[in-house]
This record gives C-alpha cells, sequence and structure tokens, in this order.
C-alpha cells in the first residue's frame, strides 16, 4: 500500500510514518511503498525523500516486501534515489513517468533503461496519465521489458481498463501488473493482473489487504462483494486531489497530522463533511 508521509509543523514526522508502518503491517497489508503520488514526492526535497525511504525501510525491518518510489521528472535525481534505495535495501524501486516535461516515448524508452541498467533491483514502472499528461504506451513497455531483465511490472494508473487489458494481452500475466486505481482494484484481479496499489488501504488497511487474500483464495463472490463495499470510501479518497482526503482521514482517526505541503490546501469543509460521513458508515469514526 502506498504511505501517506506525515508532516509536523512544516518538518517530516518520523515518528508518524514509523507508526504508520507498524500500523499496515499489524493491520494485514502485504507491502508497503513510500515517496509514490500519495506520498507528495513533489513537495519533497532529495534528501527528504531519501529520509521517508530510510525512516519507512528501518520501520519495516524486513517483515514485508517494500517499494521505493524513486521517479521524478529529473533523470538524474531518479537514478540517485534509485541506487540509494538499492543501497539501503529497498526490495524493488517504483519509476514514475516523468512529469511535467511530457517526453516522448523514445525518451520514456532511454530514461527508464538508463535507470534499470544501473541498478540491480527490480524496477516497477508507473504510468499515471493523469498527473504526468503523457501515456506510457503498451508497445513502449514491450521494448522496456525485453531490454532489461529486471523491469518485471508497472503500476496502471490509466482508468482506462481497455488499455491494461490490452497491456495484459501483450506482455502475458507473468508481468506484473498492479493496479494504480482505486475501482479497478479487483477487476485488474480478475483478468490476471499481480496485485493493487490503493490509497484506501492508508485509512481501511484490513478490507483492502482481504480483498486480495479473498481472490487469493479463490473466492470469487466474496471478492466481488467487497470490491462493492468498498467503493464509498475508495470515491471519498478522491473528493479533492490525493493525498488530501487520506490524510484528512487519518488525522481524524488520530494516526498522524492531516497536514500537507503547499500549493496543496486542507480539504474544504464541504468535502470533510462528506467524508466524515463516508467514515462513520464505515465506524471509522463515532456519530
Amino acid at each position: 500500500m502506498p504511505l501517506v508521509t506525515p508532516f509536523r509543523d512544516g518538518q517530516l514526522d518520523e515518528d508518524g510514518l514509523a507508526g504508520l508502518v507498524e500500523w499496515q503491517i499489524a493491520s494485514g497489508s502485504h507491502g508497503l511503498s513510500v515517496t509514490g503520488t500519495t506520498g507528495e514526492p513533489a513537495s519533497l526535497s532529495t534528501q527528504e525523500r531519501e529520509r521517508v525511504i530510510q525512516v519507512a525501510i528501518e520501520a519495516n525491518g524486513g517483515r514485508v516486501p517494500f517499494l521505493a518510489g524513486t521517479g521524478s521528472s529529473n533523470h538524474d535525481e531518479s537514478l540517485h534515489l534509485s541506487r540509494f534505495a538499492q543501497r539501503i535495501g529497498a526490495d524493488a524501486v517504483l519509476l514514475v513517468v516523468p512529469y511535467y516535461v511530457r517526453p516522448s516515448q523514445e525518451g520514456l524508452f532511454r530514461h527508464f533503461k538508463d535507470i534499470a541498467d544501473q541498478v540491480e533491483l527490480p524496477v516497477i514502472l508507473y504510468n499515471i496519465p493523469g498527473r504526468t499528461a503523457v501515456n506510457l504506451e503498451i508497445e513502449t513497455v514491450a521494448r522496456l521489458r525485453q531490454a532489461c531483465p529486471n523491469i518485471v511490472g508497472i503500476k496502471e494508473a490509466n482508468p482506462d481498463f481497455s488499455h491494461i487489458t490490452r497491456l495484459l494481452g501483450r506482455l502475458g500475466t507473468d508481468f506484473l501488473v498492479f493496479s494504480g486505481i482505486e475501482l479497478l482494484c479487483f477487476p485488474v484481479l480478475a483478468i490476471g493482473g499481480a496485485g493493487y496499489v490503493s490509497a484506501t488501504a492508508n485509512v481501511l488497511p484490513s478490507p483492502v489487504a482481504r480483498l486480495y487474500d479473498l481472490y487469493a483464495a479463490g473466492l470469487w463472490k466474496e471478492a466481488r462483494d467487497l470490491h462493492y463495499e468498498l467503493m464509498p470510501l475508495n470515491e471519498a479518497m478522491f473528493f479533492e486531489i490525493n493525498p488530501v482526503p487520506a490524510k484528512t482521514a487519518l488525522g481524524l482517526m488520530g494516526k498522524i497530522d492531516p497536514e500537507v505541503r503547499l500549493p496543496l490546501a486542507p480539504l474544504s469543509a464541504e468535502n470533510l463533511a462528506r467524508l466524515r460521513e463516508v467514515m462513520m458508515s464505515y465506524g471509522l469514526l463515532e456519530e
């Protein structure tokens, strides 16, 4: 699951981050990721990103697989962070499509290949065109897989389910495709995906983990029913831009301070009321 990055008085809240790691593991989460979209990487300095990765690795202590988000729009920074993650014991790195610069498919191929060639860890690509304004095309992923044996999968946050279907059809189900869209977690599993990376797990980790457990046990009806049970909270996590609702919810639950960094802003009063209502329906808050 993709952890938020907690802040307190403008600084990293390292104790809060370690506490979130402990709670997630105790709740049955199958793996942890930091400094992906939910972790506000664009608001962190390179040194802060290193520290978040290090604190989370130390708190995890090797208990569950750990995926370090090391991608950025700066190639050298992405390479530096990937090497750092390898050096301190991450299990794999997550490389997002560079945002803002809108590279060509050839540029994306060269960017990812150069990093993958210089690290020994498994690499998970991260396609999120709604944030980056560029879609990592299926043929580019296929080229990268053929060129780089350590590129083993992709987190797909393209909401076009037909794109994900074609991706799995082209690359095969031994290529690890993870859903990055909350409403597609179960559908992606159903067509041969490897799993999902869900922001909702920040707030309701046990049921989000159980969805995979039910699928893995072949309990399809139960998994489908849980998929629909999670839908209202999945949608609440995007009342405003991620991770603002997730941090707000964690703040209401007393887990962390809900602070975000500019240019993000606190949840609006209207959406706060809506979020409270949804959380109460799950028993996360008292009425």
